[in-house]
């Protein structure tokens, strides 16, 4: 078995749950591209936790979510607003921009979140045609430094957004944890909060394969199923991505896995703390845990447990836990990292 490190929640494997729901959907025939009862369910589900006036439409990828949910509120001639760490604008090679046709403006941020006070400088130029005209905020939940948006800090987003005929966007590919560490149910801080579109992730979190697109506005997904089939994220098989979704949100996997990796990433945290030459450089609200180490250490420790550079110029590195990162995986690492700094 290849040892668990800590570059990614993507590195997992799936949820036995999960995987037990996937082969009980592949039995027989059944209906395709999503007009099966597991897919029905699963968006019952979605309805339970959000209510009846949403729209959800199933994707493979979190890029395709993303894509997918912006494309669906939004013109060629708008620009999207976005923290300069947002997966959109650094993690998806340009997919948003080349499927929707609109400019990302990134905004410099220090923890990943995005204020009000920092969009309204880019908000000017209505209705001039030389100027791409705003019209959507994209935020990340939890955020790709591992900060949590407050449902305060959310809603004072989408009272701006909406204040300028925009849309507000959630990338929730790491939703789950953020629910967790706000002790909220996924409402209270998306469609109650102003939120009009959710990217909702699964598959870093115990999930193989699919993401769910939800629009809190129904009117803006007048035109998502072909949008979708354009994108290739309409699946054929769609009732395997419905499948897993069933167990994640009916038994509370989502909910199970989330506090685990969450509790391992403060674990982590009181663990690193303990060691001199260490700084941790960002509030540990999720699943991931940023310092910065010595340079020469770094190698050596991707060399036993794998993990990613963050910033180059800073020496800091980025260590996300998992639904199955284990006390044992963390003191194991820690001791290694406690053993080359006494070096």
């Amino acid at each position: 078995m290849q040892q668990r490190g800590f570059a990614s929640d993507n590195n997992s494997g799936i949820h036995p749950e999960v995987l037990r729901a996937i082969e009980s959907a592949s039995v027989g025939h059944s209906i395709g591209y999503g007009d099966d009862k597991w897919t029905n369910e699963a968006v019952g589900l979605f309805k339970k936790e959000f209510g009846d006036d949403i729209e959800v439409y199933f994707v493979l990828t979190g890029t395709g979510a993303n894509i997918l949910g912006i494309k669906s509120a939004i013109h060629s001639y708008h620009a999207v607003i976005c923290a300069e760490t947002a997966h959109i604008y650094m993690d998806e090679c340009g997919a948003p921009e080349k499927f929707t046709g609109s400019k990302l403006i990134p905004i410099a941020t220090q923890n990943g979140k995005i204020t009000p006070d920092e969009i309204k400088k880019h908000l000017h130029g209505f209705g001039f045609e030389h100027h791409s005209q705003p019209g959507l905020i994209s935020i990340t939940q939890a955020t790709e430094l591992g900060t949590v948006y407050s449902v305060n800090e959310i809603r004072a987003l989408s009272d701006l957004a909406h204040s300028f005929g925009m849309f507000l966007h959630v990338d929730g590919a790491r939703i789950s944890n953020a629910a967790v560490s706000l002790g909220l149910p996924f409402r209270a801080f998306t469609k109650d909060a102003g939120v009009d579109i959710l990217s909702f992730g699964g598959t870093k979190n115990g999930m193989m394969i699919g993401e769910a697109v939800i629009f809190f506005n129904p009117v803006l997904a007048l035109h998502s199923k072909y949008y979708r089939k354009q994108a290739a994220q309409l699946y054929s098989k769609m009732r395997f991505v419905g499948a897993q979704f069933v167990p994640y949100l009916r038994d509370k996997i989502w909910e199970i896995n989330a506090t685990h990796s969450n509790r391992m990433a403060k674990i982590l945290e009181t663990e690193v703390l303990k060691l001199k030459g260490v700084k941790i450089t960002q509030p540990v609200e999720a699943n991931g845990v940023f310092a910065i180490i010595p340079k020469d250490l770094i190698s050596r420790l991707q060399n036993e447990y794998f993990f990613y550079i963050w910033n180059e110029n800073l020496n800091e590195v980025r260590w996300m836990t998992s639904f199955d990162t284990t006390e044992e995986d963390i003191q194991n690492f820690v001791q290694l990292l406690r053993y080359f700094l006494n070096e």
